[in-house]
């Protein structure tokens, strides 16, 4: 991908998110991606997530309201006295099983010390426990960073797919935040509105720590913060180079690299949803057979593509 500086010189704050950048900040957050795999589970009303989300009152209710605002939701009244209200959800809201699927095959395979909160997924069409695997949708072959290239579309550029901040995880009186703890390790890409567009710059090629301040526009402690909790969790880590020891290089590690399937599925999902009238942000090209580039889950076993209802993600 082409980095330049009107990117960085854009970050003015004039510029709306685009649809990336609203999608980074829709699901770049724990509780939202909980209550949509609760809410993919079969739970429909209020109580049904309170029972099942350790989240207090007032931002499970911010969060299934933003869920309505977005159209991932429907509310619907079942009852009129006393009002009650049952959650369903929409086909933008069941497609987002994808990334749950493509989190749920990451995390069992880099983060064993849980291993309790992903059990195996069963792929119904040929009865035998999967571990799916990204491809092509044209050619069939595995897709992976090295294969897939990248450019902005019309409606790209850094700072527009920088997602603003439109959630924020709540105090609890003891000072401490919220936390539902839904695996920690992709919520230090997903669950601050940084992180993400850092791990997408990584793939993009960027390096050092003046060019993200300079083509993201964090605040240098942000992202001094932000670099270090990736650099913890092994998804990036600091290298420092031969040639000029006063200067290091963040690059992604084999962990780091294989979250290409989930950042590539939030691609997918911002691009299948976007509205009509808005420019695509990034044209991505499958190098090994030239076709644009769209992703589809295959199963490791049967080779078949995966559907929604072949899979049963109520343990994901």
């Amino acid at each position: 991908m082409t980095h330049t500086a009107s990117s960085s010189a854009s970050k003015s704050g004039t510029l709306e998110p685009n649809s990336l950048g609203v999608t980074f900040g829709l699901l770049g957050d724990e509780w939202t991606l909980l209550l949509l795999r609760v809410a993919l589970s079969g739970a429909t009303r209020y109580s049904d997530f309170r029972d099942r989300m350790p989240i207090s009152h007032a931002v499970l209710s911010g969060r299934l309201e933003r869920l309505v605002d977005e159209g991932l939701l429907e509310r619907h009244i079942y009852q009129a006295r006393p009002a009650r209200s049952e959650y369903l959800l929409t086909p933008k809201g069941s497609s987002i099983w994808q990334l749950l699927l493509a989190i749920w095959t990451w995390e069992r395979r880099w983060v064993t010390s849980h291993s309790y909160a992903t059990p195996p997924i069963r792929h119904l069409t040929c009865g035998k426990e999967m571990s799916p695997i990204y491809c092509c949708h044209s050619c069939g072959e595995e897709a992976c960073p090295e294969n897939v290239s990248l450019s902005w579309g019309p409606a790209g550029g850094w700072a527009r797919s920088t997602p603003g901040a439109q959630t924020r995880r709540r105090a609890t009186r003891g000072g401490r935040t919220e936390s539902s703890a839904f695996y920690p390790d992709t919520m230090t890409v997903f669950g601050n509105r940084w992180s993400a567009v850092i791990v997408a710059a990584a793939f993009a090629g960027v390096r050092r720590f003046r060019d993200f301040e300079a083509f993201l526009g964090p605040p240098p402690i942000v992202l001094s913060e932000r670099l270090a909790a990736l650099c913890d969790r092994e998804i990036l880590e600091q290298v420092q180079l031969t040639d000029r020891p006063d200067w290091s290089e963040y690059r992604l590690t084999r962990k780091g690299s294989d979250l290409f399937p989930v950042l590539a599925v939030v691609v997918d999902w911002s691009e299948r949803w976007r509205s009509p009238a808005d420019d695509a942000v990034l044209k991505r090209t499958h190098k090994t057979c030239g076709d644009e580039f769209r992703g589809v889950f295959v199963c490791d076993h049967c080779r078949a593509t995966v559907r929604g209802h072949e899979v049963d993600l109520s343990g994901a």
